[in-house]
């Protein structure tokens, strides 16, 4: 057992004196050092910014992934050369990002994209975040416009269209040659320049043209593919149903092989219009014998060139026709033709369109009001003086078929000419 130690009396004044407290210790001369004391002071305003830097990265990336305040899914343009500030500014008017601009300015400097932020026409979707409308921007994801160019229409027809659409810009400085665009359905952003359009619808007919070039039929009369696309021009303009094509590539296919007149009114029109494209009224029967390089009622094989940019499946009907001896064909007056190899089975052929076509016009014809009995030759005893007979209701004039189809200049030195719609 411990033994305490002993306890030293004190005096009553004493022992109302308070006790001192020990002084404390004196730091050491090691923790006064100045290189200390500095290091422990860089060591607390890095454990301060970490932790501040740590915060304000966890509210960033909720701030950035946060959806938006769009409602509805919509198209934003981006002018080019517009700035950081201008964008955001006109986020916030579009209502992509809310009012706080700087948020949408400061994703950008986190996500180190200041620089490739790039213009044009973006479709933003519903409550999109800040990230994902940044990244559209840096990866240039622009909204494609779909311009559908149909098959059979002219240089100048197609120029026209892109004219009229507001999507593209610039100027074509020169009309394209003939046949050398590709109808088909194109994607281009808003801006394109027209010159651009025109030079992809060029390299696509190129590609397209040599890929069929090669799987042509071997005893094609055919010598260039230049040749192939006035062939498939012509199909193009006779016929607009899918099934027919191959069959009436092969009628003028079999009629330049036996070096008949290919005899197509397509040709006649080109001749008259050129670029045009439409007449706008029948052919007149002085214009079938009338000279001109592309009417094939005079002169012999294809015309100079085409007379319209054909289609790939025209195309493809050209280089691999079908295999018939078909020399003519002539509209069934249902959307088709009536195709024959012979010249007599073609002229039955054109009766049952005359005959159908009398029918047509024949049933169409509205007949005349019923006239009204004969007035009296003396008014009724009881009648007013001022009563009046009634007048018969004027006839209704009859509506008119639609036009018979021209079977051509069929002249007794000439062989048969070939009948088109």
């Amino acid at each position: 057992m411990s033994e305490r130690p002993p306890i030293s009396p004190r005096s009553p004044r004493a022992a109302l004196e308070p006790e001192q407290v020990p002084p404390p210790p004196r730091r050491s001369e090691r923790a006064r050092n100045p290189f200390i004391v500095f290091g422990n002071a860089v060591i607390t305003i890095v454990l301060v910014l970490m932790l501040g830097a740590g915060g304000a990265y966890i509210y960033g990336k909720q701030k950035i992934e946060a959806p938006g305040p769009l409602q509805e899914d919509k198209i934003v343009n981006i002018p080019a050369r517009a700035g950081m500030t201008d964008i955001a500014d006109i986020l916030q008017r579009e209502g992509v990002i809310d009012d706080n601009r700087w948020a949408f300015i400061g994703s950008v400097f986190a996500l180190k994209a200041r620089s490739d932020l790039k213009p044009g026409e973006y479709l933003f979707q519903k409550n999109v975040s800040l990230r994902d409308v940044i990244g559209t921007m840096v990866e240039g994801k622009v909204v494609q416009h779909a311009v559908t160019i149909p098959e059979g229409l002219t240089s100048e027809q197609i120029m026209g269209r892109l004219s009229d659409n507001d999507i593209f810009a610039g100027e074509v400085h020169e009309m394209p040659r003939e046949g050398t665009l590709l109808p088909e359905t194109y994607k281009f952003p808003r801006g394109t320049t027209r010159e651009q359009v025109i030079a992809r619808m060029q390299q696509a007919q190129k590609r397209v043209l040599a890929e069929i070039w090669e799987r042509r039929s071997p005893d094609l009369p055919i010598k260039t593919p230049e040749q192939l696309v006035t062939l498939a021009s012509i199909v193009e303009k006779e016929t607009g149903k899918a099934d027919e094509r191959s069959r009436v590539a092969a009628v003028f296919v079999n009629r330049l092989r036996q070096k008949i007149k290919l005899q197509s009114d397509p040709t006649i029109i080109y001749g008259l219009v050129g670029g045009k494209g439409t007449l706008g009224r029948p052919i007149k029967r002085s214009e079938i014998q009338q000279p001109s390089p592309y009417n094939t009622y005079v002169v012999e094989g294809l015309p100079p060139g085409p007379i319209a940019n054909p289609g790939r499946a025209s195309l493809e009907a050209a280089a691999n026709p079908a295999r018939t001896r078909d020399l003519f064909f002539v509209a069934d007056g249902s959307g088709g033709h009536a195709f024959s190899d012979t010249y007599e089975q073609h002229q039955k052929n054109v009766a049952k369109l005359r005959t159908m076509e009398k029918q047509i016009q024949n049933d169409t014809v509205e007949p005349a009001d019923d006239p009204p009995p004969p007035a009296a030759a003396s008014a009724p005893a009881d009648a007013s003086p001022t009563a009046t007979t009634t007048k018969p209701a004027p006839a209704k004039k009859p509506v008119r078929a639609a036009p018979a189809a021209r079977q051509g200049a069929a002249q007794s030195a000439a062989p048969p000419p070939v009948v088109q719609r």
